[in-house]
């Protein structure tokens, strides 16, 4: 049977319903794809690609997020690839649209996630499966709002993804949108990633300073570097992926906040 979709860049595709041989070019989106009950239908993944354990072994590697192997995916032959508009190269993408389905999702904050996992599942056949997850994120986040007022939780943060030169998560993103809903502000008010000085964060009296374990990997030693910049700063090593991995990693993402504001709430 085929069925025509619109992904979230306004693109039209028909594909094979339901997909039996499916490429997936984010992490996040397929660590939902497993999560969904698709251990079979999904036939290659990137190197990026780690959760589940367990299955990324036996997956073909189709290269990196920003760097895609296409020889390997044409010889995949896949009837449905599910990428991102900020995770992926552009030209990339369009190469592969040419020749295959390629559904798109464009998500910079939580509602819009929860939107992503729910067109995900009718695309793959899985509503039910999706709608369940949903109800449990959105729960959680209701949940984490509600603390967030109760423990008293309004740190103004600075939240880097980022070193040599310094490189921050700003306003319009992932990151932010959750930032926010945990109770805390975010200090950097430009759009995207920008790259910022240290030293101008003095200036703005920044409260927290998160380091996240991706995309660059920071560690102890960070912390104090950043430390004798920012003394009176509290500065804090944490999960990138339970920051910016959308998909059924917010599942796992309500647990980990719930103790990060443990960790932050004026007792």
């Amino acid at each position: 049977m085929q069925k025509t979709f619109t992904d979230q860049l306004g693109n039209k595709i028909t594909i094979n319903y339901p997909p039996k041989r499916i490429v997936s070019i984010v992490p996040s989106q397929t660590e939902l794809l497993f999560d969904l009950g698709l251990a079979d239908e999904v036939i290659g993944i990137t190197k990026f690609c780690i959760h589940p354990i367990e299955k990324f072994a036996s997956k073909t590697k189709i290269g990196g997020t920003k760097k895609l192997l296409i020889e390997k995916i044409r010889d995949l032959k896949p009837d449905l690839i599910i990428g991102n508009k900020e995770e992926n190269t552009q030209s990339e993408v369009e190469l592969l649209m040419q020749e295959f389905p390629v559904w798109m999702s464009d998500i910079s904050n939580l509602e819009e996630a929860m939107l992503t996992i729910n067109q995900i599942g009718e695309l793959v056949d899985r509503a039910p499966e999706a709608a369940y997850l949903n109800h449990l994120i959105n729960a959680g986040f209701k949940d984490l709002q509600t603390l967030a007022v109760e423990k008293n939780i309004n740190q103004t943060v600075a939240y880097l993804i980022w070193k040599d030169p310094y490189m921050f998560a700003g306003k319009n993103t992932f990151i932010d949108d959750i930032l926010r809903k945990i109770g805390l502000n975010n200090i950097i008010q430009q759009s995207r990633y920008p790259e910022i000085e240290l030293s101008k964060l003095k200036t703005e009296n920044c409260q927290l300073i998160f380091l996240s374990s991706e995309p660059y990997p920071f560690k102890q030693k960070h912390i104090d570097e950043i430390q004798s910049v920012l003394p009176n700063a509290k500065i804090m090593l944490v999960d990138g992926e339970m920051f910016s991995w959308y998909g059924s990693r917010l599942v796992k993402a309500v647990n980990y906040l719930f103790h990060l504001q443990d960790d932050l709430g004026v007792h």
